[in-house]
C-alpha cells in the first residue's frame, strides 16, 4: 500500500505550455491527499518558489527544495528539518569559473536569489517561478549559507553537458548534475533527493515499498532511487527512464494521474 508520494514539479506535475496545473492534475492530488496519503513535492527550486506551488495544490506537508538540499515546513519561517549548504570555498570557485568563462549563475543563500546581471536569463528563470532576485557584484556579498549555484544557457544545451562533465570530473566531492537541457547545479553531494525522501521516511515511519517516486529529468534519478515504484514521465529523459519500473505518459497528458491511477487510485468513472 502507498502511503506516500515524492514528486517533481517541472515537467512532472506543471508543464507552463498548459497554464498552470490541470484541473485533473489537481483533483488528483486532493484525491490523495484526502486519502491520507502524503504528497511531498521535492524539487530543484528554492524553497520560497517551491511554496507557491504547495499552495496551490492544498499542500501542507514539508517542501523538499534546493535538490534536497534542504526540507522545510510549508511557511517562510517554518522549520527546517534538513539542510545541507555548499561549501564556502567551493561556491567562491565556481564562482570565479563561471566570470572567466562568462557563464550565467543564480546564486542562492538562505533561500534568496542573487545575479550579478539582470539581463534576459534571470528574465526567463524567474518568469514562470514567482520568484524574486536581488542584482549585485558577488564581490559585495559575504558568501555563506549557499544553498546551491546554478549556471544556465538557455541557447546550448550541449554547452551545459559539458559544464557537468567538466564539474564533476573536478569537483567529486560534490553533487552536480543537469536539471533541465539548460541547468547545471552544484551542491552539496549530500543535498541529493533520495536523501530528503529517505529522511522524511524515517521521520514518518514509512517503508521504502510504502513509497511512489515521479521524475522527469536526470536529477530526478535520485529521486527514483528513494521509491518502492520508481515512475518516469513520458516526456523523461531516456537515464531516467532506465531506472524506472514504469514508463507513464507525459506532462502534457497528465501522465502523473495516470500514473496514481494505475498503482494507487482507480479512476474516477
Amino acid at each position: 500500500m502507498i502511503k506516500m508520494v515524492a514528486t517533481d514539479i517541472d515537467g512532472t506535475i506543471l508543464d507552463w505550455s498548459l497554464g498552470g496545473f490541470t484541473p485533473a492534475l489537481k483533483n488528483c492530488i486532493k484525491n490523495l491527499t484526502d486519502s491520507g496519503i502524503k504528497v511531498v513535492l521535492v524539487t530543484g527550486r528554492m524553497h520560497e518558489s517551491a511554496r507557491v506551488m504547495a499552495d496551490e495544490l492544498g499542500l501542507k506537508t514539508p517542501i523538499v527544495s534546493y535538490q534536497g538540499g534542504m526540507i522545510k515546513d510549508n511557511c517562510e519561517n517554518g522549520k527546517v528539518y534538513y539542510r545541507k549548504d555548499l561549501d564556502v570555498k567551493k561556491a567562491k570557485e565556481i564562482i570565479d569559473w563561471a566570470r572567466k568563462n562568462n557563464i550565467h549563475i543564480n546564486l542562492y543563500m538562505d533561500d534568496i536569489l542573487y545575479v550579478e546581471n539582470d539581463n534576459d536569463t534571470i528574465k526567463k528563470y524567474t518568469g514562470v517561478r514567482y520568484v524574486n532576485y536581488k542584482v549585485c557584484s558577488f564581490d559585495d556579498l559575504e558568501i555563506k549559507n549557499v544553498n546551491k549555484v546554478l549556471a544556465i544557457d538557455y541557447n546550448d544545451a550541449d554547452r551545459v553537458t559539458k559544464w557537468v562533465e567538466y564539474l564533476s570530473k573536478k569537483y567529486p566531492e560534490l553533487y552536480i548534475v543537469k536539471s533541465t537541457p539548460y541547468f547545471c547545479e552544484v551542491s552539496n553531494i549530500d543535498a541529493k533527493k533520495s536523501r530528503a525522501v529517505e529522511f522524511l521516511c524515517k521521520e514518518w515511519g514509512i517503508k521504502k515499498e510504502e513509497v511512489l517516486t515521479i521524475g522527469d529529468q536526470n536529477n530526478d534519478i535520485e529521486l527514483l532511487k528513494a521509491g518502492g515504484i520508481k515512475v518516469a514521465m513520458g516526456n523523461g529523459t531516456p537515464e531516467l527512464k532506465e531506472c524506472a519500473d514504469f514508463i507513464t505518459d507525459t506532462v502534457q497528458n497528465d501522465g502523473f494521474v495516470k500514473a496514481v491511477e494505475k498503482f494507487i487510485l482507480s479512476p474516477v468513472q
